[in-house]
């Protein structure tokens, strides 16, 4: 039986307060949350935790600012793996709701788009584009992955497991990772290609054609290399081995951090 079927098993105090530890304290602080209760200034209930009983092998942890807020400032589901002493890291999403929010998760009619990348919002997009969001991203970030790391280590450590597995959705997020301590099981070749060709006179810096996710200066910037990814430009050159954007597998090994770096001098 996996961790997190156990976890699951417990009475839902004694697990709510494992899965706590996923939370980053510096959220709590910001949007004066209590820690304890869960509840905000206005003592509304923001921090729910999913854990379902009967043998489920996942769970998510969301913190909102308000019930009725449209997105989280905070939410991440994670699940057992295969290994049973590896925790599947499933799913991140950090909103500062402070800031404004850019629809590129539904189509231009109002339909969902959740994980639904191959459809586009061209109008949200390039609005996001513009204010210097990267694809995926609704509103900015909050800058926490340290801390988030870090909750991710203090809970498969209280929980018994050795490492963490997941899968960057988009290229910034495959960096991002790199940069936490994270290397690859599958997709470190796409990605040196992906830095080679975005050098100046490589194929896919030849492609950056100045549209809008394409300007000629988004090949020395992982946001803009992100961008044009997003874009298509893979799928543009037709290279029988590296034809488009296939999320890379990576994982971590609790405590320790790999030194992994696709792309040297980067700039966010």
């Amino acid at each position: 039986m996996g961790k997190i079927t156990r976890l699951n098993s417990l009475p839902e105090k004694e697990r709510n307060e494992i899965y706590k530890l996923l939370i980053p304290g510096e959220i709590l602080k910001v949007f004066e949350i209590d820690p304890e209760s869960g509840m905000n200034p206005k003592g509304e209930l923001v921090i729910r935790v999913v854990s379902p009983e009967q043998n489920k092998c996942e769970a998510s942890v969301e913190v909102k600012g308000d019930p009725q807020d449209q997105d989280p400032i905070y939410y991440i589901e994670v699940s057992d793996s295969q290994d049973l002493d590896q925790l599947r890291w499933d799913f991140i999403w950090i909103n500062d709701i402070r800031q404004s929010r850019y629809n590129t998760d539904v189509t231009a009619d109002g339909q969902s788009r959740w994980l639904k990348w191959t459809s586009r919002n061209i109008p949200e997009e390039l609005r996001a584009v513009q204010a210097g969001l990267a694809p995926g991203q609704v509103r900015p970030g909050l800058r926490l992955m340290d801390e988030v790391n870090q909750g991710l280590d203090r809970f498969c450590g209280a929980l018994g497991l050795k490492s963490i597995y997941m899968e960057a959705l988009f290229y910034h997020n495959a960096i991002t990772y790199e940069r936490h301590g994270f290397r690859y099981f599958e997709g470190g070749n796409l990605m040196r290609f992906i830095h080679n060709e975005f050098r100046p006179g490589g194929k896919l810096f030849k492609r950056l054609d100045d549209s809008p996710f394409r300007k000629k200066g988004f090949y020395h910037s992982v946001r803009g290399r992100s961008w044009a990814i997003h874009d298509g430009i893979l799928e543009d050159g037709g290279d029988p081995e590296f034809k488009s954007w296939v999320s890379p597998k990576m994982y971590k090994m609790i405590g320790k951090y790999f030194q992994v770096d696709t792309f040297p001098t980067a700039i966010y």
